[in-house]
């Protein structure tokens, strides 16, 4: 009867195919940088996107089996930026409620529609968000918008709301650097804090991401033995990214969500070739 175990463990519906370690291992490391890079920033799905398709896999079953292999490594990040995150609630629930509308708007779209227009614009949004990020405090400056702290204003929230939404259905559609728009977004409207702001951006991406992960695993577009097991290094990511962010300050992080947006944006521009 023990002999027979491996062979039982073989036949079980999530067991990870088979396939060279270094495949496995490229999969894990991919992961796990990927949640560290949407708990700082976002755009970790441009770490482990393009190795599934290299790995074999269509391109709208890798999508989705990123999308759902990276969702545990928002909580990991959610939970390491939790300090941050105090008198929140009311921005969240809002934003949240948004964000789920706006995810399965964005979910649908992917599995009714095809992507080659949508895609080619991808780049050019993540490029006009890093600008944004960039630029947040001169702007600012001249618009004259309020500091964190002064969300209860009828013209931030309406901004908050109507951005976040579009920001949430490209999130559901394909969410290679949303973290970064969101991010983008929160600064424009007064968030200067940018643990507290990274903080918000990983719980609207659960909000946004719980949605896709439940419409494309009905519709079976999901790996699941893959995705799986990049959840897991997924959340550690995440987790670990957090902590990291938290110690080396505001300066470092500002500066390498710059250095993500163009990273990410040259490297989508390269795919497009």
């Amino acid at each position: 009867m023990e002999n027979d175990l491996p062979f039982a463990l073989c036949r079980l519906p999530f067991r990870l195919p088979r396939m060279p370690f270094i495949h496995a291992a490229a999969m894990f490391v991919a992961a796990f940088f990927a949640g560290v890079v949407n708990s700082i920033a976002g755009g970790g799905m441009l770490l482990t996107f393009p190795l599934l398709i290299w790995l074999g896999l269509d391109p709208k079953v890798s999508n989705a089996t990123c999308t759902v292999a990276l969702w545990p490594g928002l909580f990991g990040g959610l939970f390491g930026y939790r300090r941050e995150m105090n008198d929140s609630s009311l921005i969240l629930m809002r934003l949240g409620v948004i964000s789920v509308i706006g995810g399965g708007v964005g979910a649908w779209l992917l599995i009714a529609t095809p992507a080659p227009m949508f895609a080619r614009l991808v780049p050019f949004l993540i490029l006009f968000a890093t600008i944004l990020f960039m630029m947040q405090t001169p702007v600012n400056r001249w618009l004259h918008l309020p500091a964190a702290g002064k969300e209860s204003t009828k013209a931030w929230w309406i901004g908050a709301i109507v951005f976040q939404f579009f920001s949430a259905i490209y999130g559901g559609y394909f969410g290679a650097g949303n973290g970064i728009l969101m991010l983008a977004a929160m600064g424009l409207l007064g968030l200067h804090d940018i643990h507290r702001a990274n903080g918000i951006k990983n719980f609207l991406g659960v909000c946004i991401n719980s949605v896709a992960v439940v419409a494309f695993s009905m519709m079976h577009l999901v790996s699941w033995p893959r995705s799986l097991f990049m959840a897991v290094a997924a959340l550690a990511g995440g987790y670990f990214g957090a902590r990291t962010a938290r110690r080396v300050g505001r300066v470092f992080i500002r500066r390498a969500i710059v250095v993500i947006g163009f990273v990410i944006t040259i490297a989508m521009l390269w795919k497009m070739r």
